[in-house]
């Protein structure tokens, strides 16, 4: 989602192969070397790391300013790519770990949210009004933490992060990357994403 995010922003088409988790096309394991998606083949290297795709896609074209953040932006990402994203797996898919207690693991979650609360009290991103690749890089996983059980998480005491999420998932940028694409086997005629052209 958030590596769409930064292409969709950066205005740079690629072609997109929707992969089956369960059942991945063998031309997609010879591009991977971690077998994972996202995955970016270019001409000259293969990135695969959704983070490391944002930051190739903005370094192409950054139209929106995403990289214009503090460095507090980049150790933002850093706490929920780590313990938050740990923790935010152990609550959502419990059952896969033997040693999780999901009450506890969203505890351990919402207190770097509460953190993201004061941040974003009295303005409309984590540095402001306008969104930066801190603001993009996380709203995929804290929708994700929202999602798990979403009246609950409706129902805690952090408005500003409430209010952030939901302009998030109310806006054209979130739906239009939400798009469901036909799943693509080898020799499939390739979809472009974003489907407009770019002019990159």
């Amino acid at each position: 989602m958030r590596a769409r995010l930064a292409v969709q922003s950066a205005g740079i088409q690629v072609e997109l192969r929707e992969i089956l988790l369960r059942d991945k096309a063998p031309a997609f394991l010879q591009a991977s070397p971690s077998a994972t998606v996202p995955c970016l083949v270019t001409k000259t290297q293969t990135i695969d790391e959704s983070r490391d795709i944002m930051l190739w896609a903005l370094a192409q074209n950054d139209p929106e300013g995403w990289l214009d953040m503090p460095d507090d932006g980049f150790a933002i990402i850093d706490v929920i790519d780590g313990p938050f994203k740990t923790a935010l797996d152990r609550y959502k898919y419990s059952t896969r770990y033997a040693d999780a207690d999901k009450a506890a693991e969203r505890t351990v979650a919402s207190a770097h949210l509460y953190g993201l609360n004061e941040r974003l009290a009295g303005q409309t991103f984590l540095f402001g009004g306008n969104p930066t690749l801190a603001d993009m890089a996380i709203l995929p996983f804290v929708r994700q933490f929202a999602m798990t059980d979403k009246a609950w998480f409706d129902a805690q005491d952090w408005p500003h992060l409430s209010r952030w999420v939901e302009a998030f998932l109310a806006s054209e940028r979130f739906l239009s990357i939400m798009t469901k694409y036909k799943i693509w086997t080898d020799g499939d005629p390739v979809t472009h994403f974003p489907d407009r052209p770019s002019g990159a």
